[in-house]
């Protein structure tokens, strides 16, 4: 499988050893969207930005270690000052934490800033907060990701990218709110890597962030949560059957779904 540097991660505990030039990325997905090139606007900012990202969405788990600064900073075409000054900031704030040593490197500390006294955040206030936004991304969301799903089904998946969609739809049943959370996203991502287009996985990593924080913050309700699942295997099922209409039509029930359950928990 041919990897672009800007838009791909290698996949595999293996890819990686443990010293200090490697990235400790056990379930990185063949494609990764956020570590794409930095383009226009301020370095620091985008590259402080796609960092939060990566975390926020699961891709780098907390524990877990970024990538090694020198290709680091090749995949997102940085300077390795404006990545370290981005490390740092992001350390400051409590996300990362460096280690010295062998098995030393960047670490993700933590996958939020600790939460405020209210503890986790109100939904409805969230979507409030969101306003016009919010319709706007759950119905590009529509889109892209049913788009993605047809894609992925069109393309003969090398092996590796076929194991990756099955591993992270087994771990998407995972029925911890905190872990379901980061495993549904990561199972969204890797179907948008599996399009093989990297501008639509990255539009999908971008809707899957806007959308996070409303999405973690709902009630769980089991009966859904098994509807879900159910769609998420068929999805996949339908990619690695080679069925594009097939993948795209159960991704956009799923995502109407997910429209349909937040607009009747939020009034």
């Amino acid at each position: 499988m041919s990897i672009d540097a800007g838009t791909a991660e290698s996949g595999g505990a293996a890819a990686r050893g443990p010293s200090g030039d490697g990235a400790s990325m056990p379930d990185a997905a063949p494609s990764f969207p956020v570590w794409r090139p930095v383009r226009g606007g301020n370095a620091f900012e985008i590259t402080v930005a796609r960092l939060v990202q990566a975390i926020k969405l699961g891709l780098v788990r907390v524990g877990e270690r970024l990538p090694a600064e020198r290709e680091l900073a090749e995949r997102l075409q940085v300077s390795r000052v404006t990545l370290r000054e981005a490390i740092a900031a992001l350390r400051e704030a409590g996300y990362l934490e460096s280690r010295r040593g062998r098995t030393g490197g960047t670490f993700v500390r933590a996958a939020l800033p600790a939460p405020g006294p209210g503890g986790r955040p109100d939904a409805g206030e969230l979507a409030r907060e969101m306003g016009d936004r919010l319709p706007d991304a759950l119905d590009f969301r529509r889109v892209l990701e049913s788009g993605a799903a047809a894609l992925a089904a069109n393309r003969s998946l090398p092996a590796v990218e076929r194991q990756h969609l099955v591993g992270a739809l087994a771990a998407s049943r995972d029925r911890d709110p905190v872990n379901r959370r980061v495993a549904d996203s990561r199972l969204h991502l890797a179907i948008a890597a599996a399009s093989g287009s990297p501008s639509l996985a990255a539009a999908v990593a971008d809707v899957q962030l806007t959308l996070d924080r409303l999405l973690a913050a709902i009630p769980v309700i089991p009966r859904n949560l098994d509807h879900s699942d159910a769609q998420h295997t068929r999805i996949v099922d339908a990619i690695l059957a080679g069925d594009p209409n097939g993948a795209r039509l159960v991704m956009e029930e799923h995502c109407d779904a997910t429209a349909e359950l937040l607009r009747g928990l939020l009034g």
